[in-house]
């Protein structure tokens, strides 16, 4: 148990399935896939256990030998979690017995113990309420324990996981990538993702940031692909996310992807000015 855990406490809300679309960027990951030990953090999973039960769900689906470690500030949240925990290892549950999960009480100093370190550590919604001034050295706290070629996710997402944006960070703590994440049926604009964007980010969506500068030139590619919504909203956001690149924006991945609703650029060119 950590004695003094470092961060702020969240408003802790959770649900089923609200970050699942990250559950799923974090299993592709080369981070996670190709880690000597696939340990990944769940910091500030918040008040019930369930994303990191998701979490190890899916990553075992990928890597038999995956484990998750949940860790919160708030000693209660820790209790309810390894209660709830108890219910999984009891048959109680939709989840497997053998969920390889634990939960421990710490924040952004990972307090983890036999020397390891996670090949991954997920952290979101957990700087909202923070200042931008504070998240660079969140990063760093954070990072710092992680694996050499390990990963740092952080971002912020809707309260049922609809609407979904991120930021990879390396164990240097310096910003690699940046992610939005939409589910495609009833999307009216991807530009929506403005409500949900990093703490880092969420401020300079103004004119003449360059994250203003992605959203509008994504929400202007989605309607000059509105033809494309006959055949269905995940070929307009093909079409979408092709013209981005062909104008010139370093667009990651490929069509796979992309139909995923997913569409992740190098970090510089979404950086602050």
């Amino acid at each position: 148990m950590a004695s003094s855990p470092l961060g702020r406490p969240t408003r802790g809300t959770t649900g089923t399935n609200r970050l699942r679309r990250n559950d799923r960027w974090i299993a592709a990951s080369t981070a996670f896939r190709q880690a000597s030990d696939p340990l990944v953090v769940d910091l500030g999973y918040g008040a019930s256990g369930v994303t990191a039960f998701e979490l190890a769900t899916r990553l075992t689906k990928v890597r038999a030998d995956a484990e998750v470690i949940g860790f919160e500030l708030d000693p209660a949240r820790v209790a309810t979690a390894r209660a709830q925990l108890e219910g999984v290892r009891a048959g109680l549950t939709n989840f497997s017995p053998d969920l390889p999960v634990s939960f421990s009480r710490g924040g952004f100093e990972v307090p983890l113990t036999g020397g390891r370190r996670p090949a991954v550590i997920r952290a979101m919604n957990v700087l909202r309420q923070y200042d931008e001034a504070d998240v660079r050295d969140a990063w760093r706290s954070m990072a710092a324990r992680l694996s050499h070629d390990g990963m740092l996710c952080e971002g912020t997402c809707d309260e049922i996981g609809r609407i979904a944006s991120w930021i990879d960070i390396s164990s240097t703590g310096e910003p690699l990538r940046f992610t939005i994440s939409l589910r495609l049926a009833e999307l009216e604009h991807p530009g929506v993702v403005a409500e949900r964007l990093p703490k880092a980010l969420i401020h300079r969506n103004v004119p003449g940031e360059r994250i203003h500068d992605l959203l509008v030139g994504l929400d202007r590619e989605w309607e000059r692909a509105a033809p494309l919504s006959t055949f269905g909203a995940t070929q307009r956001f093909l079409a979408t996310a092709t013209a981005l690149k062909e104008h010139g924006w370093p667009v990651q991945g490929g069509r796979a992807r992309w139909k995923l609703g997913e569409l992740t650029v190098d970090w510089d060119a979404v950086a602050p000015r």
